[in-house]
């Protein structure tokens, strides 16, 4: 069945005037304790405002492919946890703002638009409600391991994918290489929050 996903110290999400530098810290920071940290029924909120945030800085920097990436990372989110057909118009801007920074700089933050538009494509239902395709997402999914074969997130997804393909034991080996990833240094909670999802998808095979 098809559905809405994904796919980072609290950091007020409405100060002002944050330094381009440092605002994807922020927004990186703050999406784990959106995703992982408030309560369920706190989620949606906590990612609107950041999304909305998030959108603003990309806006302010259209220089910067990172924060492009990190607000259709967000906005991904965001959609995740709205669910059902309101979310759609939010995935398909997510989509946009994915393809325009692979058109810009497709090896930013490792391949990661590769990886989140991957994602959607299988997580998003397909025609006539959405876009979703599972060749187009193995495909980008595959490309984002070619950039950064041994991270936690591209692992994780495309073992994520297969495993809803049924292809288990295909999934268990990237499953296993995306919990064995190299811990990355200021993503503490993210990868935290990231092997227990893991270890719930390996749960099932």
């Amino acid at each position: 069945m098809k559905k809405y996903f994904f796919l980072m110290g609290l950091v007020s999400v409405a100060a002002p005037q944050v330094h381009a530098a440092d605002a994807l810290i922020q927004i990186q920071d703050q999406w784990s304790v959106c995703q992982y940290q408030v309560e369920k029924d706190a989620k949606e909120g906590c990612l609107e405002t950041l999304s909305k945030e998030a959108s603003q800085q990309s806006l302010q920097n259209k220089s910067r492919v990172d924060l492009l990436i990190w607000s259709a990372i967000v906005k991904s989110s965001w959609a995740g946890a709205k669910g059902g057909l309101d979310a759609l118009s939010l995935v398909k801007e997510a989509k946009g703002e994915l393809e325009q920074a692979l058109a810009r700089d497709p090896k930013s933050l490792n391949g990661s638009a590769y990886t989140s538009l991957g994602t959607l494509y299988y997580q998003v239902p397909g025609w006539p409600i959405g876009f979703g395709d599972n060749k187009q997402a193995e495909q980008l999914l595959k490309q984002a391991l070619v950039i950064n074969p041994d991270g936690i997130d591209p692992n994780f997804f495309y073992g994520d994918f297969l495993l809803e393909q049924g292809r288990k034991k295909e999934a268990k080996t990237y499953l296993t290489k995306a919990l064995n990833a190299p811990e990355r240094i200021g993503r503490e909670l993210a990868d935290k929050g990231r092997k227990q999802e893991i270890q719930d998808r390996l749960s099932e095979l």
